[in-house]
């Protein structure tokens, strides 16, 4: 079997999109372009309730959520915006905030100018901004204060809301032709249609290309993927991402990562949200937890150092390694916000912790600092690899903190400011 003399190494395909930019106060943030991709989320609280709701946003920024989008959908969701603001200002955090519109966004941007200010970010879905005439003028009322504040856009088109009036009209002209396009195309193309006619009626209003973000927003996996390969085709703005209603738990989890790999496996996506609907007791964090994997599964960015951990078999009846993996994993992403700082580059430290020796060592010697624990019938003893190479073997009931140690010390002489090499036996 001939497979030639290369292989050629998979990697996500490059992004064209132009760039838009977000700003609050000193805060930046690149939308596309040659911008990292961007992680979203989105509160759940009732804004209204300014504390509780500043509360969660310091919540999902802190867990990497690089903007935060709120709901704007009352007089006093809109008069309490502001001091949501101040409320995060003097937090000192400074992620900006994203407005969600619907129906009334016209009258609130209008009504409450400390509101339309306070937000970084338009999100109007031109399905949910009036009928008929109404339409185009509600519309151009949001996206003019929009253009006079320098504020960024994202017109959200989503497949529950889309504009009935404009996929009447598709279908009708379809009916018509001799060979008629199935439903789910003309449905297909009527939310594309939406995003880009919106986005140049957006443009005549004033409102500048870098400041417009599409999304094309479906529920079913291939759908998705379908109208986002057709959207990426037809224009060059910011696009996006996110599997809407996706879910909870499990079904949500692996339907959002579905589809947004492949795009962003295909060049397609310059900012995600991946929608989850907490489990009871669950945190709104998780759905920034899945994201951010997403992308560094993908090696589109790194955030946490790696801890690569065997499944278990009948080899490992022994539960330790599956507790070391898990405390490791904790303990390094509780100390990442205090390490980024102190230890530039420590995002992307890999660490392995194996359960027995048929992979344990190879795995191990693969990372940066790996342990190999002993399997059921094994010795017990637990070689620790450091940069590849055998640096010690530990014995006795503390591997698992005498394990931790070394982490941490590897951590703090390689990517400390001495840049010391480890001293194993220290």
């Amino acid at each position: 079997m001939d497979i030639g003399s290369f292989v050629e190494p998979a990697r996500p395909a490059p992004r064209r999109s132009r760039q838009a930019t977000v700003r609050w106060g000193s805060r930046v943030v690149t939308i596309g372009g040659d911008a990292p991709v961007r992680v979203q989320s989105m509160t759940n609280t009732d804004t209204v309730d300014a504390i509780g709701t500043a509360i969660q946003v310091k919540e999902l920024a802190q867990a990497g959520s690089e903007l935060v989008r709120i709901t704007v959908n009352t007089p006093g969701a809109a008069a309490a915006v502001p001091y949501l603001r101040e409320q995060l200002d003097r937090m000192g955090v400074d992620v900006p905030l994203v407005g969600d519109f619907h129906y009334n966004g016209h009258r609130l941007l209008a009504d409450y100018p400390a509101c339309a200010e306070a937000l970084s970010k338009y999100r109007i879905n031109p399905g949910n901004v009036g009928k008929g005439d109404k339409h185009d003028r509600q519309f151009g009322q949001m996206v003019e204060i929009a253009a006079r504040l320098n504020k960024v856009v994202r017109i959200g088109v989503n497949w529950g809301s889309l504009d009935q009036e404009l996929l009447a009209a598709m279908m009708d002209e379809n009916a018509q032709l001799a060979e008629p396009q199935p439903p789910q195309q003309i449905m297909y193309r009527a939310i594309i249609a939406s995003a880009l006619q919106s986005a140049r009626r957006a443009e005549a209003l004033g409102l500048a290309p870098e400041q417009i973000i599409l999304s094309c927003k479906m529920s079913g996996v291939q759908d998705l993927i379908s109208v986002y390969r057709a959207l990426a085709r037809s224009c060059d703005y910011p696009l996006h991402l996110g599997l809407t209603e996706a879910g909870m738990g499990t079904k949500g989890t692996v339907a959002s990562t579905t589809a947004l790999a492949i795009l962003l496996q295909e060049g397609i996506g310059d900012t995600i949200r991946v929608s989850l609907t907490p489990q009871p007791g669950e945190a709104r964090t998780q759905e920034v937890v899945v994201a951010r994997e997403i992308l560094q599964s993908l090696g589109l960015r790194t955030f946490n150092p790696s801890v690569t951990a065997c499944p278990g078999c009948g080899r490992t009846t022994s539960t330790t390694f599956q507790e070391l993996a898990k405390q490791i994993d904790d303990y390094l992403r509780a100390q990442m916000p205090i390490w980024t700082a102190r230890y530039p580059g420590v995002e992307g430290l890999k660490v392995a912790v194996m359960g027995c020796i048929v992979n344990g060592p190879g795995e191990s010697k693969h990372a940066d600092i790996g342990i190999s624990l002993p399997g059921t019938g094994e010795a017990p003893a637990a070689p620790v690899f450091i940069d590849g190479e055998k640096a010690l073997t530990l014995r006795g009931e503390t591997i698992a903190s005498d394990f931790q140690v070394l982490v941490e010390r590897y951590i703090e002489q390689r990517f400390g400011a001495a840049r010391e090499p480890l001293t194993v036996g220290a």
